[in-house]
């Protein structure tokens, strides 16, 4: 008998997956606990539906992280601290305090996880450091760090 998967069955298949299981299977465990439907020509038209919609919900956000790229390469964050002599920083600036002030200053919310500093920055001056918008888009912040 041929199902749609209505929630993940281990071992079996995933939400939204067309399988062929045997009848006493899926009249006895999965219809019974509502995991999967039969695939009926208007079951089948209504997941086609359903995975039309998640699909242009997943373009819509990577649009949106595309604009948002655009925006942060014309962007600068300032960011003061204190120095020794040769330019390097007594303490270190870290992603957290990237976000915060990206937050502050500019009203965008990056997740500081997001916010791809592999070291934290020890010198003044300027760096680029990249920044996972969504799993295809990543953008560039130009972080200026100036003497306190």
């Amino acid at each position: 008998m041929k199902v749609i998967f209505t929630s993940d069955v281990k071992g079996k298949g995933k939400k939204g997956e067309i399988k062929n299981v045997s009848d006493g299977y899926a009249r006895n465990y999965l219809l019974k606990n509502n995991l999967a439907v039969e695939a009926t020509s208007g079951n089948m038209k209504a997941q086609q539906a359903k995975d039309a919609k998640k699909e242009q919900e997943a373009e819509e956000v990577k649009k949106e992280a595309e604009q948002l790229k655009e925006k942060l390469a014309d962007m600068e964050v300032k960011l003061t601290a204190k120095s020794g002599d040769n330019g390097r920083l007594f303490g270190s600036i870290t992603s957290k305090q990237i976000a915060e002030e990206l937050k502050k200053s500019h009203n965008i919310k990056i997740d500081k996880r997001k916010i791809e500093l592999d070291d934290p920055i020890r010198n003044l001056g300027y760096t680029n450091v990249p920044v996972k918008l969504h799993n295809d888009v990543t953008g560039t912040i130009r972080v200026h760090v100036a003497e306190k």
